[in-house]
């Protein structure tokens, strides 16, 4: 009976055993192994998902680059090359639609939206970009140096950051505006005043990480002084993420901007920029002629999407763990 049972092919296949198949391990392990089907639950997908991921990332990056690119040179080439006055009053073209003549339209007293906006948009990119490089440079001077000092410097200065960082960001340039007359100065000065807190916050917490670096230690050991550890080792650490936090405040200050000119504390309403077009752009709204606010609101949004773009990638750069998982 013994014998019968080990004889049947079936049994012997139930078993686990092929009547042809190695016996010895060192066989089993060259025996070929069949691959997997694509439609097998278990293959590994990982791969494919990093290259649908990468090649998102790059598209996003590319089109992100390529409306900056557009930005900067509409900003830079359109009001020298088009000798027009973008302060024209044409009553009789008063609240036209898009059109060939006017592809953005006009406004409420017969000006053409199109070079209203690329003149807002140059006013906007400047009070941005001078207020950002302001706020980093204050953010990177107080974050380092309350980081360098360390015990009761570090956390005065922090107590004076959280003091800052209690009140509303709009309620402080209010404030900050309300003193001066208005113009691009003060806005700029307003921006600044209350967006170098994160830039402090960030540099600090770098520069608290880069301290418990071996090489700072070699740096202390070898009888450096504080100066120069700071000027030599610390602050060119902590510059890509100033840099960075630099880039990302550029949209965060227009948009600063745009609601000071919203509410008519900024820049004086006949100079144009992003937040006067859509303030002077309500009541058109209201009677229902909807190009006076949608492509001055749509030159505010591009832009901040175009700079989070090259900001998201310039973030993946900097840190190596997240740009590890991405490409996974």
């Amino acid at each position: 009976m013994a014998e019968k049972y080990r004889e049947a092919p079936g049994n012997s296949e139930a078993l686990g055993h092929h009547p042809t198949a190695p016996r010895d391990s060192a066989a089993r392990a060259a025996a070929p192994v069949p691959a997997r089907t694509a439609g097998d639950r278990t293959a590994p997908e990982w791969r494919a998902r990093g290259r649908n991921r990468r090649s998102t990332r790059t598209v996003r990056v590319a089109a992100s680059a390529a409306i900056a690119t557009a930005v900067t040179l509409a900003v830079l080439v359109v009001p020298p090359l088009v000798q027009l006055d973008e302060q024209a009053v044409d009553l009789s073209m008063k609240l036209q639609p898009p059109s060939w003549e006017h592809p953005f339209g006009t406004d409420d007293v017969g000006r053409d939206l199109l070079l209203r906006c690329v003149y807002g948009l140059r006013i906007s990119l400047l009070v941005g970009l001078v207020a950002a490089l302001a706020a980093t440079v204050v953010g990177t001077a107080v974050g380092a140096a309350a980081a360098a000092f360390g015990g009761r410097t570090d956390r005065l200065v922090m107590r004076v950051v959280d003091a800052f960082s209690s009140v509303p960001h709009l309620l402080l340039g209010i404030f900050v505006v309300a003193m001066f007359r208005p113009g691009v100065w003060p806005v700029i000065a307003s921006v600044a005043v209350t967006h170098w807190l994160s830039t402090a916050r960030i540099v600090r917490s770098e520069v608290l990480s880069l301290r418990s670096r071996p090489y700072i230690d070699a740096a202390v050991s070898g009888g450096a002084s504080r100066w120069r550890i700071v000027s030599r080792h610390l602050l060119p650490g902590v510059l890509p993420q100033a840099g960075l936090a630099a880039v990302l405040m550029v949209p965060h200050a227009m948009w600063h901007e745009s609601a000071l000119s919203f509410l008519g504390l900024g820049l004086p309403t006949h100079q144009a920029s992003l937040g006067n077009l859509v303030q002077t752009a309500r009541g058109s709204l209201l009677a229902g002629d909807w190009w006076p606010t949608l492509f001055p609101g749509l030159f505010l949004i591009v832009p901040t999407l175009a700079v989070a773009g090259l900001a998201s990638a310039w973030r993946d750069r900097l840190d190596p763990r997240r740009r590890s998982e991405l490409m996974l």
